[in-house]
């Protein structure tokens, strides 16, 4: 039932159904109004046209989101930066009610990251950036709609994607690579005492072992397994534990690192992952090579481990569930490189 508070001349209607998380009110001259008002609202609340969570907004539901659900993913951290980036950018869709979201207004966030808006200083971002968010923001939706019963749709409903982009193919060559060490202060044969000359040998440790970022910044000397050469990795960006047969030079860098085990809480690099990006941004700005990425490194151990392993054994190493990512993504051999393994079966 609606309440009604009569304040000087004027009347004031609320509407509250705590059990749907609406709270509504509205100001009239005359109580036959206010009357009218809270019979039209409550009517459509009968019939349900405002859904449960209507007081609620766009923010509302990414702040729920980052509370309760980003906090059992490995990429928290993240989430919260890109809810923190879409409610500064974007403050009047993210103070809209989630009843009158609809996807009109999505499509138009699309264009408008595609695009950038220059009189709000917001740059344009490429399609697989946009992407990410939409997945994101996907989530948050159809999680408030499923599991919190805030909406009864998704916004995102028929939503054009941008064109997925073409995956980098982008091989980092030795020439390169040595002067991303040189530039981090790396040496083969010394102990890597620098923050920047550890993430040197992170960087020789990806294109060894073709584990993820993250994932060597995990490593831990008790997952490490010298006499059976390899590293247990029990949290990976798919969440399956795998193993990670160790080369030769793998193992050399895990002596050069010996002096060091008692450090980094029993981290082999110590390194932070937010660290390792700073500096190696740094470094391949010194070595003039804006366009390498550290990510190169595992394209380019998956494209060398290639031509030891078949495609099952190089989807057991680097974590892939579906081989045909590690196809496309992942394994970029030049026409050299199969001219060569060509000459090799026919003499």
């Amino acid at each position: 039932m609606a309440s009604f508070i009569k304040r000087g001349d004027v009347w004031r209607a609320l509407i509250r159904r705590p059990a749907l998380g609406i709270s509504m009110s509205e100001s009239f001259k005359n109580k036959a109004d206010a009357v009218a008002w809270a019979t039209k609202i409550e009517h459509e609340i009968n019939v349900g046209k405002h859904k449960v969570g209507s007081s609620r907004t766009v923010a509302d539901a990414m702040h729920e989101y980052e509370k309760r659900v980003s906090p059992t993913k490995r990429a928290n951290r993240w989430e919260a930066i890109r809810f923190a980036a879409f409610i500064r950018d974007f403050p009047d869709l993210a103070a809209t009610k989630l009843t009158d979201i609809s996807p009109q207004h999505m499509g138009k966030w699309r264009d408008a990251r595609l695009a950038g808006v220059p009189a709000r200083g917001i740059k344009p971002v490429g399609s697989a950036t946009v992407l990410r968010d939409i997945n994101l923001f996907s989530h948050v939706f159809t999680t408030a709609r499923d599991e919190w019963k805030w909406i009864s749709e998704s916004p995102f409903k028929g939503v054009r994607r941008p064109t997925e982009p073409h995956p980098r193919v982008c091989r980092i060559t030795d020439k390169e690579v040595e002067s991303l060490l040189s530039a981090l202060g790396y040496e083969h044969d010394q102990t890597p005492k620098t923050k920047s000359a550890r993430i040197g040998a992170m960087l020789v440790w990806a294109i060894e072992t073709a584990m993820r970022s993250g994932e060597i910044v995990d490593l831990r000397w008790d997952r490490i397994n010298t006499e059976k050469r390899f590293a247990h990795l029990p949290r990976t960006k798919t969440d399956v534990p795998r193993d990670v047969p160790l080369s030769a030079r793998a193992l050399k860098i895990l002596e050069q690192f010996e002096p060091l085990k008692k450090e980094f809480d029993g981290h082999v690099f110590g390194v932070s992952n937010s660290l390792r990006d700073a500096l190696f941004r740094k470094a391949k700005k010194a070595a003039m090579l804006p366009d390498i990425n550290f990510h190169d490194a595992r394209r380019e151990a998956l494209t060398r481990l290639a031509k030891i392993f078949n495609v099952m054994e190089l989807a057991k190493i680097s974590g892939h569930k579906d081989v045909r990512i590690l196809q496309s993504v992942y394994f970029a051999p030049t026409a050299a490189d199969l001219a060569d393994k060509l000459h090799q079966t026919s003499t």
